[in-house]
């Protein structure tokens, strides 16, 4: 029997659970771990639990993560104040009228200029960006309906939102009296009626006796008023000073240039163009000047040929 007893001497004590061994104290929860800090636990709505549970890496992630939202609100809210400021600074809401040119005699109108900007800034409201403004459609613009102005030019703005234009006036070279009212043109043949310079030396004497019906007059003198101001302009070009542009009796397609230089008389014809027969003028010109002689009149309406008197 003794061979199916165990003996009991060899077999070591279990050991004893300690009641007061069992109960760990709350602050050394966490003693033996110290690296698996945290919980997945949904129920810890505390933020000052979820903090306190925090491992020193989750910190240090959670604050650059903050650091980087920050950042990116503080580039957002930059580039916003930019983005304001260049449309602020390029944004045309009123007009300033600017004339730089000294030798203008007369007090200008700006009210009169203003009007028109407006009219085309707000019949192209992309245009009150400075950087989307077409300043040649502007300067057409301004022209067709103020023909005295030769060139409209952007300058700078002169406060929030209000931007100075540069008006460039035309210069006359001609004038004419149309039925009582003095119209005159400048180097490019562009007829106008508001002349802010002094008056121009050469006045067109109509001698014609044709009075123009009412509604024709306007086109009538365009036509002519541009003919005479690229002939005047051509022949300065050449050297010669024109004095008198008189239209012929019984006419109006003709026109006689009185030159200071060799007080020479020459006809000319508007259905012709005026830089062919003042180069025919030229011509004429130098050959009678070599043979010494002052002809009453040089008619050069005749491409290649000159006719005299």
């Amino acid at each position: 029997m003794s061979l199916f007893n165990k003996k009991q001497s060899n077999i070591p004590k279990r050991r004893l659970v300690n009641r007061e061994d069992s109960v760990v104290p709350s602050s050394d929860t966490f003693r033996r771990n110290r690296t698996l800090m945290g919980t997945t636990s949904n129920h810890l709505d505390s933020t000052n639990t979820s903090r306190d549970l925090e491992s020193p890496r989750v910190k240090t992630h959670n604050l650059a993560k903050l650091r980087r939202k920050i950042a990116s609100l503080f580039l957002v809210i930059v580039l916003a104040i930019i983005l304001i400021w260049i449309l602020v600074s390029n944004l045309t809401a009123s007009v300033a009228i600017n004339v730089s040119d000294s030798t203008i005699t007369k007090p200008i109108d700006q009210t009169r200029y203003e009007k028109v900007i407006q009219e085309y800034l707000d019949t192209n409201p992309i245009s009150r960006l400075s950087f989307f403004l077409d300043q040649s459609t502007l300067t057409s613009y301004v022209s067709s309906k103020l023909p005295e102005v030769y060139a409209v030019k952007q300058q700078n703005m002169v406060g929030i939102g209000r931007t100075s234009f540069e008006i460039r006036m035309r210069t006359p070279l001609a004038g004419w009296m149309i039925n009582g009212k003095q119209f005159y043109v400048d180097s490019g043949g562009i007829p106008f009626d508001k002349n802010y310079y002094s008056s121009p030396v050469v006045q067109i004497v109509d001698d014609s006796g044709i009075t123009m019906k009412s509604g024709t007059t306007a086109i009538a003198s365009k036509r002519f008023l541009g003919f005479v101001g690229r002939a005047v302009y051509l022949a300065k070009t050449y050297g010669y000073t024109v004095t008198q542009a008189s239209l012929p009796a019984n006419t109006t397609r003709e026109l006689e240039l009185h030159l200071k230089e060799g007080g020479f008389v020459i006809k000319l014809s508007i259905d012709r163009p005026a830089g062919e027969q003042v180069e025919d003028m030229v011509k004429s010109i130098q050959y009678f000047t070599s043979h010494g002689q002052v002809p009453a009149y040089i008619d050069v309406r005749v491409s290649g040929k000159a006719f005299y008197r």
